[in-house]
């Protein structure tokens, strides 16, 4: 009787062991399903890039506003900030820079049509003062047909290593040096002028 009952029990738990493998084994795919890449499943992750370039350095100029209690709504002129943005398309990605090398550094024209053209002269002009700021560098412009000539000379001309850095940034390296473009961008937006920039 009792080895009966012993072989009962030991059936009955044996059952139950081989149930709850089973149970284990079908939820355990769903559990992974529910927990992919971290997320729960219907709270997948939002997307954050804005999808174009502008579009999100205007979005980030706007959150900066919001979040200042000192903004002047009343002066904020983002239109202005779009437009400078066109003009940052326009030379970086339209305009043509024909290098030549000259004693002390490089001669750069660039040139393009329509907006392009007068983005060259809205951009690049001012930033000869930045250029000028820096200690081993002076910069200036010349007029040339459909934009202009870009000339940057070592201030020492034996300072091969400046001379060469030159050369080797081009136009468009030379065009990002400095540290004041994002400032002019929030000062643009809030309607503020940077002394010595035209745009």
């Amino acid at each position: 009787m009792r080895t009966g009952i012993c072989l009962t029990f030991a059936s009955a738990l044996m059952g139950a062991t081989l149930f709850a493998g089973s149970t284990w084994a079908q939820q355990a795919p769903m559990a992974g399903a529910q927990m992919q890449h971290g997320h729960t499943m219907g709270q997948a992750a939002s997307p954050t890039l804005p999808g174009q370039d502008a579009f999100g350095a205007i979005q980030e100029i706007v959150r900066m506003l919001e979040s200042d209690p000192a903004t002047d709504w009343s002066k904020v002129n983002l239109e202005r900030l779009r437009q400078h943005l066109i003009d940052m398309n326009e030379v970086t990605l339209r305009s043509e820079a024909k290098s030549t090398v000259v004693p002390g550094g490089l001669a750069m024209d660039v040139t393009g049509a329509g907006r392009t053209e007068g983005a060259i002269q809205r951009m690049v002009v001012p930033h000869v003062v930045e250029l000028n700021a820096m200690p081993e560098w002076s910069a200036r412009t010349e007029p040339v047909p459909g934009g202009l000539r870009l000339l940057v000379t070592a201030k020492n001309t034996e300072d091969a290593k400046t001379i060469a850095r030159i050369r080797g940034l081009g136009f468009i390296g030379l065009l990002v040096q400095g540290g004041h473009h994002q400032p002019h961008h929030l000062a643009m937006a809030k309607g503020e002028e940077m002394p010595g920039r035209g745009h």
